[in-house]
């Protein structure tokens, strides 16, 4: 591992489980900041804004503010606004995100006359019923394209592991014969934004996540060094399945400061 500069850092299993910080995790972020490290907490949570998420980090202990995170809500609207300026999109998610979707035309849930140009899929919950499953296959049927903030198929709550829209996205892939445009993660250009916004290269960054494929091996592809952690979604079938190595296995991010003090000291 190169002399590292950043620290890019997944947030739900990570940091902390049902918002509640895990063991270690808040004095980890605090000798990680003290050392002097760039960090950026990305997360593909949907539920929340920014503004929530830094509130609810805060409270605990976390040092951070919502400039420090990046989520998959404010990627997507990056990248609408970038490629798809003044689309009509309807938007199926669990929580209220408005507000991180700054650029993008909503419609109102009560059109049902307006076949919008894009779906956006977000994370899933109540709201993701057959009524409104068949309404996204309808409209993608009628030639609007798929947008979808990423494709977990689960994640880790204080109750064990909930399903997530992952698992009706490759539903609606299949039914509709289409391809969905990822946005969080793994997309590349979600780990670039991370590293743009701390003015480090991939070599110079570590990503650390519970989700061998979607945080750590696909950051690994982007170049970063990943490290994956053995809470949250973690499990060692997963783990030994996976289409790659990851470079470091920690039992938890607790461990975090040693291993980047370790590369510090080589």
């Amino acid at each position: 591992m190169d002399a590292v500069r950043a620290v890019l850092i997944d947030i739900d299993g990570v940091l902390t489980v049902s918002w509640k910080p895990l063991p270690g995790a808040i004095e980890a972020l605090h000798r990680i900041r003290d050392a002097g490290l760039g960090v950026v907490l990305l997360t593909n949570t949907t539920s929340r804004t920014r503004a929530s998420i830094a509130a609810t980090l805060g409270a605990a202990g976390f040092p951070v503010s919502a400039e420090d995170i990046l989520t998959a809500p404010t990627a997507t609207a990056a990248y609408l606004t970038d490629q798809r300026p003044g689309a009509r999109c309807s938007l199926l998610n669990s929580g209220d995100i408005r507000e991180d979707l700054v650029g993008v035309t909503l419609l109102d849930d009560s059109d049902t006359d307006t076949v919008p140009d894009v779906v956006i899929v977000g994370g899933a919950g109540p709201e993701f019923d057959y009524a409104a499953l068949n309404r996204v296959f309808g409209h993608l049927q009628r030639g609007a394209r798929l947008v979808a903030m990423h494709r977990n198929l689960y994640w880790r709550t204080d109750r064990g592991l909930d399903l997530d829209s992952g698992a009706f996205l490759l539903g609606l892939e299949h039914a509709a014969r289409t391809r969905a445009e990822i946005t969080g993660k793994p997309a590349p250009a979600f780990f670039e934004a991370a590293l743009t916004r701390l003015g480090a290269g991939p070599g110079q960054a570590v990503m650390v996540g519970d989700d061998i494929e979607s945080d750590v091996l696909a950051a690994q592809r982007a170049g970063l060094t990943g490290v994956l952690v053995k809470t949250g979604k973690y499990l060692p079938e997963t783990h030994h399945a996976a289409s790659a190595r990851p470079d470091h296995v920690l039992d938890s991010v607790a461990d975090l400061p040693a291993l980047l003090d370790s590369a510090a000291r080589r």
